[in-house]
Order: structure tokens, then sequence, then C-alpha cells
């Protein structure tokens, strides 16, 4: 009786496996015969599941994005203020802060070999991804305010370049609830306003 494979599973297995492989490597140094080597699978299997290392890799970006919005969830879930929030997000932050200067490392790495044209364009699964992020951010402030959840991604991206580049006084438990507290009088400044 022929084996029984569920593709789904087995791509999103692959996906898993690649990443650290993208975090050794980087993007432009690997190339898909070294995926299939580290991941231990043929490059026809490799190539079954995904058509390029490009297609490969915003496969990943895609898989990623899902899982870092679903995990940041949930490890925010029970927080009853702003400040309880940004104080989970900070602990989440650290607890994860070698998966986070890694992906940034290999996202960067990327970044540097492609069109901006392309990753520009409104179709990409990398403005999928932001969007995800964005509406993550929506939701856990409690907002539909967009710039605001922009603003929020790009504060978190900028600590962990800063982590990145080796800046050792980044503290994000800190860093996050002095933007707890920022965003708590921005956010009732702007309920004032619209009060009155």
């Amino acid at each position: 009786m022929p084996k029984i494979v569920d593709h789904d599973q087995y791509r999103k297995e692959l996906l898993s496996k690649c990443f650290d492989l993208f975090a050794q490597k980087g993007y432009g140094s690997i190339t898909m015969r070294q995926i299939a080597q580290g991941m231990g699978v043929s490059t026809g299997t490799l190539y079954h599941y995904f058509p390029s290392k490009e297609a490969l890799f915003e496969q990943l970006v895609e898989e990623i994005s899902q899982q870092d919005v679903s995990a940041a969830l949930a490890e925010l879930e029970g927080t009853e203020t702003l400040q309880e929030a940004m104080a989970a997000l900070g602990r989440y932050l650290v607890k994860n802060e070698d998966y986070f200067i890694k992906w940034t490392f290999v996202w960067v790495d990327f970044c540097q070999h492609q069109d901006s044209k392309k990753m520009l364009n409104q179709n990409s699964v990398f403005k999928r991804a932001n969007k995800r992020y964005q509406q993550a951010a929506c939701e856990f402030l409690g907002v539909q305010d967009k710039v605001l959840a922009s603003f929020i991604l790009s504060f978190v991206n900028g600590l962990i370049l800063e982590k990145l580049w080796g800046d050792e006084t980044i503290d994000f438990v800190e860093q996050c609830a002095l933007l707890g507290k920022m965003l708590t009088v921005y956010l009732q400044h702007d309920m004032n306003i619209l009060v009155n």
C-alpha cells in the first residue's frame, strides 16, 4: 500500500527546517542544493514544493508571519490594560530575542538581493505579511489606527535592529514599558479631542 503524504503538512515541515539554514548562511549565500542537503531531502523534492529559492523564501515569510501573529496575540492574551500588554510584549521579545534577531538578519539579507520595485508590488507576500502584522497591532491596541499600528511595528523592529547591531543596552521590557506610557497619554489625548 502506498504511503499517504499530507503535502501541505510536509511543505510546512520543510519551511520550518529551512529557517535556520537561511539564518546560518544568509539568503544570498545559500543555494537550493545546500538547502536540500541541509534538510536531508533531494533537490528534486525541494523543487517539487518550491520552484525557486525566492518562492521558498516567500512561502517562509507567509508561514512565519502567520505563526508570529498567533504566538504574539496568545502571549498578550489576558492583559487588561495597555501597560500590562506592553509589559507582556517586552517579555515576549526577551523570550524570543534570538529568533527575532535571526529573522531580522535573514530579512535584511533577502532585501539586499531584491529589486525594491518588486518588493513594493501591491500583491507581494511582503505586503500581505505587513498587513497581517498591522492588523495584529491594531487588535493588540484595540484601535483601528493603521498609522499607530505601523508606528508600533517600526518601534519593535527598531529595537530588534539595535540588538542585531550589538547594542547591549537595549532592554525590551524597559523600552516597551516606556512606549506603553507614551501610548496611554497619546490615546487619552485622542479620546479627549473626540469628546470635546
